[in-house]
């Protein structure tokens, strides 16, 4: 593939938006009175986790792949992935009458890895971290010839990633803050490239877990940098965002107005609260927005979007949490 460009424009993700037309969903948007009334300001939820695959990834795969030539498409396509790209990728990969292998760590949930089998991929369980994962990838790219897709920091995901952001300032041109979820950037990158491109006093504001932080940890330190992977609620989000970061890093650092870390309880909180009264089943990762709010820690002049990114949990954990759970391993009280 051609060399990566120093960033993604407004352009690229309008051309994206074209591309993959037809092939993913426009998601709705509710106005969500329950938080308007606890906030004092409009509420609404975009809801991306009815996307076809269950996430927004749907969105990046899709692109890339229609981004490819067919010779490219012809040797295969590979991926690291924490579950949601992995899924999205195969979806896109075998509409085009393409292959995908998917390498992930040992700690993505085993429904994720489920269905991506069930989709027909080659699965590939490496290691204990994200950055292992990858490594399976290089080798693969390498002595098998197969092209990389990467799951955020490639310029046809963040473009494909950014046509949510531009459903969303249709959907409300007048949002004053949009509320998205942040792992490697791909989807906050995109979404605030698209946004801020209609009114750069619209607030983005990433949310992510407090364990093991990869791209909060990067932007505090100025580079980014390697951290820990920790089991967490919100297992999209974990993961590096790579030493070598070409994009997601410099656009977050731009285009991002805050990041906020959110504790177990708090994801736990936002995931009882999309199920209990907003009648939506959402992972961890798609709670964030929620949770964010709940928390009391974010003001906004206008109204607020949060996106609820994903719906891939795995239910016997979602059963748990909502009867009271608060993270990944601890049991409920009989």
């Amino acid at each position: 593939m051609c060399a990566q460009p120093a960033s993604v424009s407004i352009d690229d993700i309008r051309a994206a938006a074209a591309r993959i037309a037809g092939r993913v969903l426009r998601t709705p948007m509710v106005q969500s009175t329950v938080l308007q009334v606890m906030t004092g300001v409009p509420v609404h939820l975009k809801l991306e986790h009815h996307q076809t695959t269950g996430s927004f990834k749907l969105r990046g795969a899709t692109n890339a792949v229609l981004s490819l030539t067919p010779a490219e498409r012809a040797r295969g396509v590979v991926a690291a992935s924490t579950g949601n790209h992995g899924r999205a990728l195969v979806h896109a990969a075998r509409a085009e009458g393409a292959v995908a292998t998917i390498c992930m760590s040992k700690l993505v949930p085993e429904n994720k890895v489920a269905e991506i089998r069930r989709l027909g991929a080659e699965v590939r369980i490496v290691g204990n971290s994200q950055d292992e994962a990858q490594e399976e990838v290089d080798r693969l790219v390498v002595e098998k010839g197969m092209v990389m897709v990467p799951p955020f920091d490639h310029a046809a995901v963040i473009a494909g990633q950014g046509t949510l952001g531009l459903e969303i300032i249709e959907q409300l041109p007048d949002v004053a803050t949009v509320l998205v979820p942040l792992s490697g950037g791909g989807l906050a990158a995109g979404v605030a490239a698209a946004v801020k491109s209609a009114n750069p006093r619209t607030r983005v504001i990433g949310l992510t877990m407090e364990r093991g932080a990869a791209m909060k940890a990067s932007l505090d330190s100025g580079r980014p940098v390697q951290v820990e992977e920790l089991l967490s609620l919100a297992d999209s989000l974990g993961g590096g965002i790579g030493l070598d970061n070409a994009l997601t890093f410099s656009m977050c650092r731009d285009l991002l107005d805050d990041v906020l870390l959110l504790s177990e309880e708090e994801i736990a909180a936002g995931m009882r609260h999309a199920y209990g009264l907003e009648r939506e089943i959402v992972e961890g990762a798609g709670a964030v927005g929620i949770a964010a709010l709940l928390s009391g820690r974010l003001q906004s002049s206008g109204p607020v979007v949060a996106i609820l990114s994903g719906r891939n949990v795995d239910m016997i954990l979602h059963r748990r949490i909502i009867n009271g759970a608060t993270s990944v391993q601890e049991e409920v009280a009989a």
